[in-house]
């Protein structure tokens, strides 16, 4: 038996902060914030009627690759900046031990958009998602999607998992990184797709994974391209594979003008 990847590092660490959570915040308590929580934008069709290219914006802290990326930014602060570029979504990263994230960290988030109205990004708690208990924290903090990484899952907490998220009018968005995990993905009825660059086992990035499996979806299928992407050539490489809507941390995290960066990598304007 091989030593553990990266992956399984970082989702052995998750499943102590669920039980630890669990004790600290009940799931009936969480579940009763989760029925009052602020209305769900529907995470598939404010992709859909993004264009030319929807770009969800990502906020994050930093990455077991890169290290520290900002530390000490405002959440809310970044989003807003985000958002006022023509973000279609915003990704927050709510993993606290690689990542730096918080789940008040997307509340925050969810909070400053809201003052936009219908036409708000719709916000995304992207982390590593393996227990029904995070999809109810998710929408109890004002989520209107989560992340399910098909790697870190089996089918039949798949299954659950996407089951669980649309009982509480979540679409989620479904990762995969090679053939065998969109198979997976497909036949458990992901709507949403994001084809990730990255190898999780391993973090390293090949572009070409967008382009190798795009094609294995139906047109009904709405797909993202995932991680390493910092150009419009990059866009429109990944628009021509397939691909509608592009997830992008780094090069927006590290940009003095992230509303412009969005601008040109969406193609807003042109």
């Amino acid at each position: 038996m091989g030593s553990p990847t990266i992956l399984d590092t970082i989702v052995a660490q998750r499943e102590q902060d669920v039980r630890a959570a669990k004790e600290a915040v009940p799931l009936s308590m969480l579940l009763e914030r989760a029925e009052h929580a602020p209305a769900v934008v529907d995470f598939e069709a404010r992709l859909r009627v993004a264009g030319p290219m929807a770009v969800i914006a990502e906020v994050k802290r930093a990455s077991p690759s890169r290290g520290d990326i900002a530390p000490g930014m405002d959440a809310a602060a970044q989003a807003m900046k985000y958002a006022l570029g023509g973000a279609a979504a915003i990704s927050v990263l709510t993993e606290p031990t690689w990542f730096k994230g918080t789940v008040e960290d997307m509340r925050a988030v969810r909070e400053a958009v809201e003052a936009m109205g219908s036409d708000r990004p719709a916000v995304l708690r992207k982390d590593f998602i393996i227990d029904a208990y995070q999809v109810a924290e998710a929408r109890a903090h004002g989520a209107d999607s989560v992340l399910l990484i098909v790697a870190a899952l089996t089918d039949e907490s798949l299954a659950g998992l996407l089951a669980c998220s649309r009982e509480m009018a979540m679409e989620p968005l479904v990762e995969v990184n090679n053939a065998e995990e969109m198979e997976r993905a497909l036949a458990a009825g992901a709507k949403v797709v994001g084809i990730n660059n990255r190898d999780l086992r391993s973090f390293r990035v090949d572009l070409e994974t967008t382009d190798r499996l795009a094609g294995m979806a139906s047109g009904d299928v709405l797909l993202a391209a995932l991680s390493g992407i910092s150009s419009r050539a990059e866009v429109e490489r990944f628009e021509r594979a397939g691909a509608h809507a592009v997830l992008v941390g780094e090069a927006l995290m590290l940009a003095r003008d992230p509303a412009a960066v969005i601008g040109e990598l969406g193609g807003i304007g042109q």
